[in-house]
């Protein structure tokens, strides 16, 4: 998990968020073990607590499964975690245009901003 955890919002929903990121893009690979609770937790800087929490909301949605004394392991179930990242792209493409349109733009002046950002 590479990417920067934001402190002011709920840390538990960041992590799975960039756990299920890592999946889907293949940088954690089907069942491939990832680091124990303690190791992720100072990796990431939170309490292991979280960390925990962090794992098991993800293996209850299929993305990730523990084995008893082995550690926590990627689930071959990668599809699930892709469905996660669709789902977090439409969300947030969501929030864009809305705060677009909030700040008066409109689709010509949006389309334009993003076409100067394709060429950028």
């Amino acid at each position: 998990m590479h990417r920067i955890l934001d402190k002011n919002k709920p840390l538990c929903p960041q992590i799975c968020e960039h756990i299920c990121l890592d999946v889907a893009f293949g940088e954690l690979k089907p069942n491939e073990r990832i680091k124990s609770v303690r190791e992720a937790a100072v990796a990431v800087g939170v309490n292991p607590n979280t960390m925990q929490r962090s794992y098991e909301t993800l293996e209850q949605e299929g993305i990730l499964y523990s084995v008893r004394g082995s550690g926590w392991f990627v689930s071959e179930n990668v599809e699930k975690a892709k469905l996660t990242l669709d789902k977090l792209r439409r969300e947030k493409t969501k929030v864009f245009f809305n705060e677009m349109e909030n700040l008066g733009m409109t689709a010509e002046e949006l389309k334009h901003y993003i076409k100067e950002w394709n060429n950028d």
